[in-house]
């Protein structure tokens, strides 16, 4: 049942990317370019995700337990170090150059778009190396 619900989620979610343009790197890409061809609509995108997340986990947390798992399964701390904001940094650069985060390069995917055939074996290459060069450093 875990990984059905998990799967009807990730259809949801895709869903969710193509309908509001996620998936579309030029829509993402003009919304980056704010000197240029300026597309806000993306920020009520973004705006609707983080009011619908803040809710929905002010009203599920207040559960003792998950529904089909034994315990939450949240961070456990709260400190910015370097990892977090060389990580952040490095996917918002992978973000701005490609047009891509991972979740809307997954549903685009399917458009195999020259750019999406680049950008997902990339991302691939760069989740393998990432903890390569995170245990060297």
């Amino acid at each position: 049942m875990r990984i059905l619900m998990g799967l009807i989620a990730g259809l949801v979610f895709g869903a969710g990317l193509v309908v509001s343009g996620m998936s579309d790197p030029a829509k993402v890409l003009n919304f980056l370019d704010i000197a240029g061809t300026w597309d806000p609509s993306l920020a009520f995108v973004m705006g609707g995700a983080s009011i619908t997340a803040f809710l929905g986990y002010r009203l599920v947390l207040r559960l003792p337990a998950p529904r089909l798992d034994r315990s939450f399964h949240l961070p456990r701390t709260r400190q910015i170090d370097r990892r977090l904001v060389l990580g952040a940094v490095l996917f918002g650069l992978g973000w701005g150059i490609g047009g891509f985060c991972p979740g809307p390069a997954w549903t685009a995917l399917l458009l195999l778009a020259p750019g999406t055939l680049v950008f997902i074996p990339m991302m691939l290459l760069g989740l393998w190396l990432g903890p390569k060069l995170a245990a060297r450093l």
